[in-house]
């Protein structure tokens, strides 16, 4: 009987381990199941997130197309048109064994569809020269929304079964520790052999959990920073749409001004000072509007980055200095100002001019932070803007630049202020008191000289803003100091001059001629480009052409380089009122090229005309 019931309890003892060993193994591969289905519903969650952002990138890349017409924006869309239908299959195919899903891809599967339809006939109205109506695009948002909402829904039915899965996921990791203690209770030596594959390959697989939650952690930092940077995309497009309404009016707009402002200055002269006081104060009072409207038109090319620079090596030094009376003038003299001007100065590559403006505007400002009077500090130095700071300030490259400061005691400003101060048309005055441009062209005018303009504000404490000009490598042919206004005797023609104006605007064409012809040259007309090529053809001799840039068919600038095909020494001055890519490249004029930009006044046309006759 006892080796029968040693044989029944080895056996029992056999039998019971096989048992043990069998259910721990089912319980092992149930778990290893359950962890496949969670990592199935993660790359299911990632998929739908691909599959978001490709329509989302193409969207993006279709509206960079609407705005600029430059074919290079619809790359991304064009790879996303050929990728998202394979994307889609591939979605497919993953949930196929979850019949709501699969039903909720192929509903965003035609919504993608509909959407790519809708961005292709935009695409196709643009390259045909057709506006893209609003409701074109209101109609694009909502499908977008839709898509997103509808990916949301998704998203949350995968993380709905994430949980049930991880849920039983857990129950069966300690069904199988339960089971890998029996095991081992029964027999030490396999319970533990049994234990120690067991442990390793339950280590395995809570690895593979963590690393499956920290993907699927990264991928929220990923969601959140690629909706960060469609918000700053959003942002920069908002500009961009600033910058090209600003300039698409520019033109015509100046052209109008130039008209108004031309026509008042030859009636005003025309007029004299014994003409009747009440007509003289009118004319006046009118060619004041005119000059405010210019200015207001300037300070828009300014912000939008599209006015022409003409960058000289310039002394600050010498240019502050010779604001002083300006300065005076303009702010009062209930105020105070005092420069501190720093010795062995570098030379800044600026343009001058505009620099002049743009410590105006800031002085302007200035005084009106101190209703009670004050003081207002300009001060220069140079600086060094290093890595670490650039670092903090991403549109600002290391290197030497030239500092001019502007410093009140004025009321301040609070932070929340400070943020906004250079967005266009905001404004902390009152109605009618400000635009809301000053700072915006400030800004415009640093950022498209390749500067840095910051400011440092508190409320009560008064305000400081700094300008970083970039240095001038080279020759110290130098320019500064204030521009002093024309003479009272304007600079005329000098003998039998002969100048080919060159306008496509009828009115403006009158009123430029006759502003010529009252400064005593002698004047060819033409309509257009082909019109003054034949005129140069007849004509054997014409001095110099004055001709506008933008115009149908051939422009300015192309007329200005087939004249001198046959002759070279020919004499040219620009105009216009939005220059384009003519002759300005980069935010600058092009080397050698003179230029009068719309609206200009008399006293403006005549020393323009001069120096470029006299070649200076």
């Amino acid at each position: 009987m006892r080796p029968e019931r040693s044989v029944i309890l080895l056996f029992a003892a056999l039998l019971t381990l096989l048992v043990a060993a069998s259910g721990t193994y089912w319980l092992y591969r149930s778990q290893q199941d359950s962890a496949r289905w969670i990592t199935h519903t993660l790359r299911v969650e990632n998929r739908l997130s691909t599959l978001l952002s490709q329509v989302q990138a193409a969207e993006s890349s279709q509206r960079g197309f609407l705005l600029t017409r430059e074919p290079e924006f619809l790359v991304p869309y064009n790879e996303v048109k050929d990728q998202w239908v394979a994307s889609i299959a591939t979605l497919r195919n993953e949930v196929r064994d979850n019949p709501p899903q699969a039903q909720a891809v192929d509903i965003l599967s035609r919504m993608i569809t509909r959407r790519m339809d809708q961005m292709q006939v935009g695409i196709d109205r643009q390259r045909m020269g057709r506006r893209v109506d609003n409701i074109l695009i209101a109609r694009g948002y909502k499908m977008m929304s839709e898509i997103r909402g509808h990916v949301a829904a998704m998203k949350a039915r995968e993380e709905h079964l994430l949980a049930q899965r991880s849920r039983h996921g857990a129950r069966l990791s300690a069904l199988v520790s339960s089971g890998m203690a029996l095991s081992a209770a029964l027999i030490i030596l396999m319970g533990f052999m049994a234990l120690r594959t067991a442990r390793r390959r339950t280590l395995e697989a809570v690895e593979a959990g963590r690393a499956l939650r920290a993907a699927n952690e990264q991928l929220i930092v990923e969601g959140k920073e690629r909706e960060a940077a469609q918000a700053q995309l959003r942002q920069v497009q908002k500009m961009e749409s600033i910058g090209q309404l600003t300039g698409g009016i520019a033109h015509d707009f100046n052209n109008m001004l130039a008209i108004v402002i031309g026509s008042l200055d030859i009636a005003r002269r025309r007029l004299g000072e014994d003409g009747d006081p009440r007509v003289i104060k009118g004319i006046d009072n009118a060619a004041e509007g005119a000059q405010r409207a210019a200015q207001l038109t300037a300070r828009l090319l300014a912000f939008s980055r599209q006015q022409p620079l003409e960058p000289h090596p310039t002394d600050l030094n010498k240019l502050v200095g010779g604001m002083s009376e300006l300065l005076r003038r303009t702010i009062g003299e209930d105020m105070r100002v005092e420069t501190v001007l720093a010795g062995g100065l570098w030379r800044a590559a600026i343009d001058p001019s505009q620099l002049e403006n743009a410590i105006l505007n800031l002085c302007v400002n200035a005084r009106d932070a101190m209703p009670g009077g004050g003081r207002v500090t300009i001060e220069t130095a140079n600086a060094h803007l290093d890595d670490a700071y650039c670092a903090a300030h991403d549109e600002v490259s290391p290197g030497q630049y030239v500092m001019v400061s502007v410093t009140d005691t004025g009321t301040g400003m609070p932070p929340e202020v400070v943020e906004r101060a250079f967005d266009p048309f905001f404004t902390t005055k009152g109605v009618g008191k400000g635009t809301g441009l000053g700072l915006s062209q400030v800004f415009g005018f640093i950022k498209q000289s390749h500067g840095h303009v910051k400011i440092y504000s508190e409320p009560s404490q008064g305000t400081i803003i700094k300008m970083y000009l970039p240095r001038h490598y080279g020759e110290d042919s130098i320019v500064g100091g204030y521009a002093a206004p024309a003479p009272e005797t304007l600079p005329r023609a000098q003998g039998e001059e002969i100048i080919l104006l060159v306008e496509d605007e009828e009115r403006v064409r009158h009123m430029s001629a006759d502003s010529l012809r009252e400064l005593g040259y002698t004047i060819v007309q033409a309509s257009d480009g082909e019109q003054a090529l034949a005129m140069l053809t007849i004509q054997p001799r014409i001095d110099m052409i004055f001709t506008d840039i933008v115009m149908p068919g051939i422009n300015g600038r192309v007329l200005a380089d087939r004249a001198r095909e046959t002759r070279p020494d020919m004499k040219v001055l620009f105009t216009t009122g939005y220059t384009r890519n003519a002759i300005v490249h980069n935010g600058m004029l092009d080397p050698g090229v003179a230029f009068l930009a719309k609206p200009f006044t008399l006293d403006q046309l005549a020393v323009k005309v001069r120096q470029v006759l006299d070649g200076e």
